[in-house]
């Protein structure tokens, strides 16, 4: 990864933060894109502290526009971009008769139009250079379902749908697309979920008896699969799908 400019959407905290560290330990620059710029300022000056190279970058990645400055940004400051981790995403668990059409549209503006949003101007310079990786973070829940994130799921199913398509529609550009599934991962949603259930660590028991590797997801169980898929070890992979998740969820 040296010398390699690696966007990373999400990039403030979570899965995300972890993929960033991860990235600029491989000697990445490393753009951490994210809605809260704070955020995106300590992770990107933690970065910079360890002796990498980094930039925060603000941008909602709901507006169309607002990506494309952004994008516009990064290339004027690091030059091309040669890895896109698309890793941003948010939920509230809900049953699907308890929602309503505001909270399924700024679920889908978020976890879905959000990766359309900034892999569209991102994958046309690529497929100009003939050459780029792009590794989309999904969830299990888009693989197998979970209750109480049915529009979550719809919109992840949807993000591994449209990874294989452009995979294929861009393969001949030298330009690989794969996707990243975590399972039950410790993340800030996941302690929102359990907190508002009333009996949190009830249900952190079940999920992890659940896992048949014995523990919860942790962050930085899933920047080594997104940086492998990034690597040259997977040159010759594009459009597959691999879950992070304990085995919790096992797929042919």
């Amino acid at each position: 990864m040296k010398g390699k400019t690696v966007v990373v959407t999400g990039g403030a905290g979570g899965i995300g933060a972890a993929t960033c560290l991860r990235f600029a330990e491989e000697g990445a620059r490393v753009v951490v894109t994210d809605l809260n710029a704070a955020a995106a300022q300590v992770v990107a000056e933690k970065i910079t502290a360890q002796g990498g190279d980094a930039l925060a970058l603000a941008c909602d990645l709901t507006d169309f526009d607002a990506v494309q400055e952004a994008v516009a940004k990064i290339e004027a400051e690091f030059g091309a971009i040669d890895v896109l981790a698309n890793v941003a995403g948010w939920d509230v668990f809900t049953p699907f008769l308890k929602s309503d059409p505001t909270f399924w549209t700024k679920i889908i503006d978020i976890n879905l139009r959000s990766v359309l949003n900034i892999t569209h101007p991102v994958l046309a310079k690529m497929a100009e250079r003939r050459s780029g990786r792009i590794i989309s973070v999904a969830s299990d829940a888009a693989r197998v379902g979970s209750s109480g994130e049915s529009v979550y799921a719809a919109c992840k199913a949807g993000v591994i749908a449209f990874s294989k398509t452009i995979a294929r529609e861009h393969a001949r550009h030298g330009i690989s697309v794969n996707v990243v599934c975590p399972g039950v991962t410790e993340t800030g949603m996941l302690e929102a979920f359990m907190e508002s259930a009333g009996d949190p660590e009830k249900l952190r028991v079940a999920f992890t008896r659940a896992v048949p590797m014995g523990r919860l997801g942790r962050p930085e169980d899933l920047p080594g699969a997104i940086l492998f898929f990034a690597s040259d070890d997977a040159g010759f992979i594009t459009g597959q799908v691999i879950s992070v998740s304990g085995g919790l969820t096992m797929h042919g």
